[in-house]
Formats: C-alpha cells, sequence, structure tokens
C-alpha cells in the first residue's frame, strides 16, 4: 500500500532525478539521496520499500514524462508523416537532454543492474509502439514506401538516436580527440539531429519509387 506524502517522498525523487546520471544504481545509496533531499534517511524507507523500488519509480517518472510529451505529438492533428516528424524532432530532444541519464541506465543494464533492467524490459516497447504505428500509418496513407516495420524502424533509429547515443558516449571517453571536434555541432546538435530526419524520411519516401 502506498504511504502518504509528507512531500518528502517527492523530494527524495527529485533527488534521485538529479544524482542518477552521476552515481548509477550502485552509487546511488540511501544515505547520499536523503542527503541530497535534505530528509532523514528513515523517511526513505518509509516512502519506498527498497532501493530498487525508489529507483525504479525514479526511472518510471522520467519515462513518463517522455513518452506523454510524445503520445501528445504522435495523437495530433495532421498527416501521419508529419506527425512522425514531429515525434522524431521530440525523440532528438530528449536524447540531447537527457543523454547522460540514457547512458547511465544503458550501463546499469550491462551490469545488470536489476532495477534499470527491469526499467528497459517493461518500458522500450511502449515507444517502439508509437513509433511504428505512426510509420505504418503513414505507409498506409501512400507517403512513404511498404517495409517490414521492424527494417524501417532500424532505419530510422540508426539514423536519429544512434548517432547522439553513440555520439554522447565518443565524446565522454576522449573529449580532446581531434577527430571529434566537430562532433558537437555535426552529429550531437539540433541542426544535425534534425538534418538526419529530414535525410531518413527523404529515403523512405524515395524508396515507394524504387523498381
Amino acid at each position: 500500500m502506498p504511504r502518504p506524502s509528507t512531500h518528502a517522498d517527492r523530494s527524495l525523487l527529485a533527488s534521485g532525478r538529479a544524482l542518477y546520471a552521476a552515481h548509477g544504481s550502485a552509487g546511488l545509496s540511501v544515505r547520499r539521496v536523503a542527503e541530497h533531499a535534505g530528509v532523514r534517511p528513515g523517511l526513505f524507507h518509509y516512502h519506498f520499500e527498497s532501493k530498487d523500488a525508489f529507483l525504479a519509480a525514479v526511472l518510471q517518472g522520467l519515462y513518463e514524462d517522455a513518452y506523454a510529451a510524445m503520445r501528445a505529438v504522435a495523437d495530433g492533428p495532421g498527416v501521419a508523416v508529419e506527425r512522425l516528424r514531429a515525434v522524431l524532432s521530440l525523440l532528438g530532444r530528449i536524447l540531447r537532454e537527457q543523454g547522460p541519464v540514457i547512458a547511465r541506465i544503458a550501463a546499469d543494464v550491462a551490469h545488470g543492474e536489476p532495477a534499470p533492467t527491469a526499467f528497459v524490459r517493461a518500458n522500450a516497447p511502449r515507444h517502439l509502439a508509437l513509433l511504428t504505428g505512426l510509420m505504418a500509418a503513414a505507409e498506409q496513407e501512400g507517403a512513404i514506401a511498404p517495409m517490414p516495420p521492424l527494417r524501417r524502424m532500424g532505419f530510422v533509429m540508426g539514423a536519429v538516436a544512434a548517432p547522439l547515443i553513440a555520439g554522447r558516449g565518443l565524446l565522454a571517453l576522449q573529449p580532446e580527440h581531434p577527430l571529434l571536434s566537430q562532433l558537437v555541432p555535426d552529429v550531437l546538435s539540433a541542426e544535425a539531429t534534425e538534418a538526419r530526419i529530414d535525410m531518413a524520411l527523404r529515403a523512405l519516401r524515395a524508396g515507394k519509387e524504387s523498381p
């Protein structure tokens, strides 16, 4: 049964959001979170059954904010291909703004941390379904070429999301490397992301004319 809120739970969750990217699942101790939130550690245990339950709430809160924004755009007015473009643009912005959190989730999953792993398993299908649904609607409207859904998804995510995730990782590993001097303007910037979205959608449209 959920505990009644004393506002301490909200402060703890806000601190979890602020600290997670830097410390990850292993480093996000109860004491660290409580000190950051300015509350007694006992209140942590009052509101959350365990650290994993707390982490699940932190990550789910972050995801629900992003998913709700994407869902609102996807369900908005206009033809499907324009709504798809708007969702991809929003996804790019989310990835740029939340890059450190996404990188930390990926690292925690790679290390087998239970809360981030369960979070990804539960939520990855949701935004994939949203995007594949938009692409199917655009295909049905005749705006893009027919293609197996996962093949099309792999192409679009390779163009839009993968460079943001991989580029940020490279920049974190070797920020002073001369070959990476143009990484921000050419790969990680909003302008570069929008250009890749336009190229990806042109390619999907061009497939309609392919022999």
